[in-house]
């Protein structure tokens, strides 16, 4: 599973003219679901993004949290983050999940930071969706987990 992570002021995604998902200040994911991914990775992927550090503390360090904070966090499912892209000029989506399959694991990865985390919204899996944000920092990294 790849997992994109950027601070930001604010974040929304549209699907045909609808907000179906919105936040002030908090954190936008971007999840790829690869082939190998298992339910049994969803628990340390949820844990470590509510408490990954990528926001001020009160020394302008970053070292708080979006728990700390108190931030909102968008879940937005994205396949081509799946690609492999090591060689040639066109992505390879073989590592890619099965459709089916990532749906279950990013339904159920939505499920599990919600039962965590108060103020969680998402896009809509396998939609055209448009995101908006307002990058803070930018702050953006890149999470990988096996």
């Amino acid at each position: 599973m790849k997992v994109l992570i950027q601070r930001v002021q604010s974040a929304s995604v549209t699907v045909n003219d609808d907000i179906v998902g919105s936040i002030d200040q908090g954190m936008l994911v971007f999840v790829g679901i690869e082939r190998d991914d298992t339910p049994a990775l969803l628990e340390r992927v949820a844990e470590r993004l509510l408490n990954y550090r990528l926001f001020a503390d009160a020394e302008g360090r970053m070292n708080a949290s979006l728990r700390d904070i108190d931030g909102g966090l968008l879940l937005v499912s994205q396949f081509t983050l799946a690609a492999d892209t090591r060689k040639g000029l066109r992505p390879g989506f073989s590592t890619a999940a099965k459709p089916t399959d990532a749906q279950l694991l990013y339904n159920a990865l939505l499920d599990t930071l919600g039962s965590k985390h108060h103020t969680v919204a998402a896009g809509r899996f396998g939609a055209d969706m448009q995101v908006a944000l307002v990058n803070d920092g930018p702050v953006t990294f890149l999470l990988e987990f096996q």
